[in-house]
């Protein structure tokens, strides 16, 4: 009989438990459509940092000094991905301009080549 009250004890505390920190409600879930399943509560990180910015010019040294915020897990995401796109569409730019110059330099020297 006293192994049937320590269970039932146990069994109480962790029904308890469970109503006490709202677990209850995520594991027991009812809903629709409409509920996320991942809704951990959390709302969006608020930017409360300066944002991560890159010259106008980056240069390979640039990136090597870029140094990110550190957030509970790790580095905040939204300017990681910030400071990636932007030096991306740098890169593109620079890669047209670099192709661009190019074929003016081969248009000029295909000029040169047929005006002698």
């Amino acid at each position: 009989m006293s192994f049937f009250l320590i269970f039932l004890a146990i069994m109480l505390i962790g029904v308890a438990v469970l109503l006490g920190t709202g677990v209850a409600s995520k594991v027991f879930r009812r809903g629709g459509a409409d509920v996320r399943p991942f809704d951990d509560g959390f709302d969006e990180p608020v930017a409360s940092l300066p944002p991560v910015l890159l010259p106008e010019d980056p240069e390979p040294s640039d990136v090597d000094h870029l140094r990110f915020a550190v957030g509970l897990r790790g580095y905040r995401m939204d300017q990681v991905d910030q400071v990636l796109d932007e030096l991306r569409d740098q890169l593109a730019a620079k890669d047209r301009k670099i192709a661009d110059l190019g074929a003016e330099a081969e248009r000029l020297r295909h000029a040169a080549g047929q005006g002698r």
